[in-house]
């Protein structure tokens, strides 16, 4: 049987094939992953002993590479206690796999090691699926859980893997690595999802954004988590998945369950655009996704912890003249916090700063008929904080010392319900006192040594990321009109988990737009543009100290959820209006840039970046050409642009407040082909050749079907 059913689209797709171990066995197994549109003749192919991989490999099954269940039984006998029991299971399907539509259930046991396994496949709109385990203590005894992994088989030319490096201020950095006999392992420890991923792609040698044979997959969980891509002298290569978790954080006892976090898988014969395309496809199907991002003033940058009601009102009179939608008070606000030494933990407003409270400054916001945001970072506490004097037991920690600080700040503990109640009702309080339309959740540092105080110092990052989901969505409840904004010191905590809970992402703190260019171009590969917050910086990057003209970063932002990172106090009348033209080209062309099919172009020439947008129906497309740094030649680039329908006729324009000014670029002022129309098979093929340019600009080029 074929899971989901295939049909005939020229998208590529993946499927789950259950079939015999061997020809003629009796007990079923589930079967590898395929990807790619074309069916013809597979029934036909007897390739069932060269492509089987179980979705959970056993050392049972006479495998020799990592398990994908790792745990054991503790028993209390004679002799005391007995551990290293049911270490080694052999599950065997039992009744009929249950099929819908679009999911598919199968259902497995080992009576010996009492054990139940649960594997669930759920096929996901835009063609990926999601797989999880589900594992079930059936003896009397407690099973110590190490691990458990889905794992993905790879076909024997994927090859090559790619996953990312990154840290602060520099998120999501591509590094390749060749496939050999062995185990590669990315373990990510941070407590929360780091700047990395956790993501992994392994394809055929050289694939890029529209060529190869690709598997992408990546744990839908905000915790640690763990990705594997190992082969050995006897057994074919795959991709295993998962949570990591630390010693004790899961111990079953009779009758209890632990279900692996959604493992999402995507596969493509056509490179990593397709893969990106199927996950931004289901992300617009979710109930949170933005349907309209609005323009946003954040006034960090601005002001830091120096709140003054006047500064606000000259910022918010000047934001509201250029068109900003929505100011966000970042941090600041709150009880002692007057630098980033004091304050986390006491969640009220200081009236040493705000003595009418947030209420002047939030009405005033709305009369000038803006939305108001605001900073919060729930899960973090100071020791110079009321809240860590009063209950020192709310920290985390492993024992009696606490960890070492980061940023001034230590971890609040919310498995422990006096601390969850603390935070969820004193944030309650203030969402509650005056209208705010919007909160910015931060998280600025890592769990280290994060064990609960509450159970003895023990591993507590499992029950702390369910704690943050479950305080996370009290919080939604209680507010519904309230939107939310995952932010972790700068792009940390972007995952297939948390997005469904939120409608933006704070991508990096790095505001610089040359570096902005390449960090949004990754982040992309996992998630839709619209959730991206990408704000136009002060003229000299304060992280950077580079120089950018405006149009160079209003471009670079308008791809994005688009906003603000400047103290526009500053700016010349000059640079506020030219900053209105781009809001305005925004406002008219976020609904497009928010819904249609993301492209990136493959480019020899590494000092120029080329990405953009084709409608659904292929009829309209906006391109951008980015002239990174100089080329080393005269050459120029030629923009071939896919995904075009190959018979209509196109005619194409410079759009955005930028217009390309020939005598200084070489350009044709009224398009990159003049006046000609040509067709989608030409601009695939052909493409439109844009020569060098100086370095830190960006053409935004309109391709309209005629």
């Amino acid at each position: 049987m074929l899971f989901p059913q295939p049909v005939h689209s020229d998208q590529p797709f993946t499927y789950i094939a259950l079939g015999p171990i061997t020809p003629g066995a009796d007990i079923p197994d589930i079967r590898g992953l395929y990807a790619g549109p074309d069916l013809d003749g597979l029934e036909q192919t007897p390739a069932w002993t060269s492509t089987h991989s179980p979705l959970l490999l056993e050392h049972a099954q006479n495998t020799y590479l990592h398990p994908g269940l790792t745990g054991h039984r503790i028993a209390q006998g004679p002799e005391g206690i007995q551990a290293g029991r049911s270490w080694s299971p052999r599950f065997l399907v039992e009744g009929q796999t249950e099929q819908t539509a679009d999911s598919l259930t199968i259902k497995a046991r080992d009576e010996d090691a009492q054990l139940g396994l649960e594997t669930r496949v759920e096929a996901m709109a835009g063609g990926s699926l999601r797989i999880r385990h589900t594992l079930r203590n059936l003896g009397a005894d407690p099973f110590l859980l190490e691990g458990l992994e889905v794992r993905l088989p790879l076909d024997d030319q994927q090859t090559q893997i790619l996953d990312f490096a990154g840290r602060h201020e520099r998120e999501r950095s591509p590094q390749r690595h060749d496939l050999a006999d062995g185990a590669w392992v990315r373990e990510f420890r941070w407590g929360r999802t780091g700047f990395e991923g956790p993501v992994v792609m392994v394809g055929t040698p050289g694939f890029d954004f529209h060529h190869g044979r690709v598997l992408c997959v990546q744990p839908a969980w905000s915790g640690n988590t763990v990705l594997r891509v190992d082969r050995n002298s006897a057994t074919p290569a795959g991709v295993s998945a998962g949570e990591l978790l630390l010693p004790g954080e899961v111990v079953l006892d009779q009758g209890q369950e632990y279900s692996t976090p959604w493992i999402v898988v995507t596969a493509s014969d056509h490179g990593m655009d397709p893969i990106m395309n199927s996950l931004h496809a289901w992300e617009r199907t979710l109930p949170e996704h933005p349907r309209e991002q609005p323009v946003i003033l954040n006034v960090w940058e601005a002001i830091t912890f120096n709140h003054d009601f006047n500064t606000l009102r000259d910022l918010a009179d000047r934001a509201a003249r250029i068109g900003v939608e929505r100011l966000v008070l970042d941090d600041g606000w709150f009880h002692l916090r007057r630098d980033d030494k004091a304050g986390l933990g006491d969640w009220w407003v200081d009236p040493a700063v705000w003595p009418q409270g947030l209420e002047p400054l939030v009405d005033y916001v709305h009369k000038l008929g803006m939305q108001f945001g605001l900073w919060f970072e729930p899960e973090m506490i100071n020791p110079d904080s009321d809240a860590f004097r009063d209950h020192p037991e709310w920290v985390m920690r492993a024992s009696s010392r606490n960890p070492e600080l980061q940023r001034n700040q230590l971890v609040l503990d919310l498995t422990n319900p006096q601390a969850f109640n603390h935070v969820l009702e004193a944030m309650t309080k203030v969402l509650g006192s005056c209208q705010i339309d919007y909160v910015k959740w931060d998280h600025n540092r890592d769990l280290l040594e994060a064990g609960s105080q509450a159970h003895g110092g023990a591993p507590a990052i499992h029950e702390q990321t369910l704690a943050y989901y479950r305080l996370l969505d009290a919080l939604r409840a209680r507010f519904p009109k309230v939107e939310w904004e995952s932010c972790a010191s700068g792009g940390g905590r972007i995952d297939l988990g948390v997005i469904e809970k939120v409608r933006r992402f704070w991508n990096s703190d790095m505001t610089d737009a040359l570096s902005r260019q390449m960090i949004q171009r990754w982040t992309e590969q996992t998630v839709a543009p619209e959730y991206i917050g990408a704000h136009v910086s002060q003229p000299s990057s304060q992280q950077t100290g580079r120089t950018y003209s405006l149009d160079f970063r209003a471009a670079t932002a308008v791809f994005g959820s688009m906003g603000i990172e400047w103290d526009i106090r500053q700016a010349s009348e000059e640079d506020l209006e030219r900053l209105k033209e781009w809001i305005t080209w925004y406002k008219a062309n976020r609904g497009f840039l928010h819904s249609g099919r993301v492209v990136r172009l493959d480019l020899a020439d590494p000092s120029v970046l080329a990405h953009g947008v084709v409608a659904p129906d292929r009829s309209r497309a906006i391109l951008a050409h980015v002239q990174l740094d100089e080329s080393l030649h005269n050459r120029g680039v030629y923009l071939r642009i896919p995904g075009l329908d190959p018979k209509a006729r196109y005619r194409l324009a410079w759009t955005g407040p930028a217009k390309p000014r020939a005598s200084l670029e070489h350009l044709d002022p009224t398009g990159p082909l003049g006046t000609a129309e040509v067709t989608g098979t030409y601009l695939e093929r052909v493409g439109i050749r844009i020569p060098r340019c100086q370095p830190e600009t960006i053409r935004l080029i309109d391709l309209a079907r005629v």
